[in-house]
């Protein structure tokens, strides 16, 4: 599959072949690898199919059923008629670091805006059984990281799920919610409300098949991607035998950082929690433990170009802003330096400076002098 828009012959095969029950991701990834294109697949011969690691006679024929083609029409219409959008592995809209990871989503359903800063997120998630203090820590590393410029990714599951999505709501920020069952069928049922609201201010993220209900072993299949969506993921109160401690396993897998939030050392609701931050990863008490850790970040600029951006915050800056920021040093200089070299009236970098100082990402100092803040 090319990186170029599927044409809607070729978007309709591809819904076809997901379709196919019994066939998952990572088959689906081997035929397209082997024949190129859904189409070429699902005109297969059968002996050829069988060829192919995982597919049987049973898998074969299932491939071949024509009632799917009809199943794939019906699946376009209700999302167009929801306002769903497609975006299959290899589109330009499919996120980047999610095709980056070993098995990648072939198609997601999405509602809501895929957006290029999203590139910039964090997952936060933890127990559907959590306490008070969990509930408010997640909020409260939410709303710092959103106003830190992150998108903040989880799973819409009660607990922690739920807290770290309104948190960055309530900050006015964007949220992905990454559901485990179909778009068509919310999970858990109270949560259809805050799936709304996400796909407004975010997305609202399945591989999922539109109808798809929640049974046993797609959540941990969902964890992947929630991961693989994010530069880091977060666990606030997490038991050892939580499904957040999948996806951790998946973030090591995938090379992401991985963050833990302390809590009572005689809580069960943190022993998962406690066993990481044992075992080597960072222990994190707020905003700032977070940003620390990962360091500068490398924003593309052009294809032959980068640029470093020291902190996220920068990356919501508007032109103004950051053409004022580009001019003040990571060592004290005067601001009379910084208004030459800036294209601007005078009054207008002045203001400027005190906008980026309320941000956090310059400080004054005595002697008319100015620094960047790189952290």
């Amino acid at each position: 599959m090319t990186s170029a828009e599927l044409s809607p012959d070729e978007l309709l095969d591809l819904i076809q072949l997901t379709l196919v029950p019994g066939v998952g991701t990572r088959t689906i990834h081997l035929l397209l690898n082997h024949f190129t294109t859904a189409k070429n697949v699902l005109a297969a011969p059968l002996r050829d199919l069988q060829e192919i690691p995982h597919i049987g006679v049973k898998a074969a024929t299932a491939i071949r059923q024509v009632e799917l083609r009809l199943a794939a029409e019906q699946t376009i219409a209700r999302c167009q008629s929801a306002g769903i959008m497609l975006v299959p592995f290899g589109s330009p809209a499919y996120p980047p670091m999610l095709a980056e990871i070993p098995d990648p989503p072939i198609l997601l359903y999405c509602q809501g805006e895929l957006l290029p800063q999203d590139q910039l997120s964090l997952a936060i998630v933890g127990s559907r059984s959590c306490t008070t203090y969990g509930m408010r820590q997640a909020e409260k590393l939410a709303a710092g990281l959103t106003h830190a410029g992150f998108t903040i990714v989880s799973g819409l599951a009660r607990g922690i799920d739920a807290a770290a999505h309104r948190g960055a709501l309530i900050a006015g920020g964007r949220t992905v919610a990454v559901s485990a069952t179909g778009l068509s069928n919310i999970y858990p049922p109270e949560h259809r409300e805050l799936a709304a609201e996400v796909s407004q201010n975010g997305s609202f993220l399945s591989e999922a098949a539109l109808d798809q209900s929640p049974i046993p072993g797609i959540f941990p299949l969902r964890n992947r991607i929630i991961s693989g969506l994010s530069l880091g993921v977060i666990i606030v109160e997490a038991a050892r035998k939580s499904g957040a401690m999948h996806t951790v396993r998946h973030a090591q897998e995938q090379g992401r950082e991985v963050f833990a939030v302390p809590g009572r050392l005689d809580s069960a609701a943190s022993e998962g929690c406690h066993d990481l931050i044992r075992d080597g990863v960072a222990l994190i008490r707020g905003v700032d433990d977070v940003l620390e850790a990962l360091g500068p970040l490398i924003k593309p600029v052009a294809k032959t170009e980068s640029k470093t951006v020291l902190t996220p915050r920068e990356l919501l800056l508007n032109e103004q802003e950051q053409q004022v920021l580009n001019a003040v040093h990571n060592e004290p200089c005067p601001i009379d330096e910084v208004m030459r070299s800036c294209e601007l009236e005078s009054s207008r970098v002045l203001s400027t400076l005190t906008v980026l100082e309320m941000k956090r990402l310059v400080r004054r100092l005595p002697g008319g002098q100015i620094v960047r803040v790189t952290n």
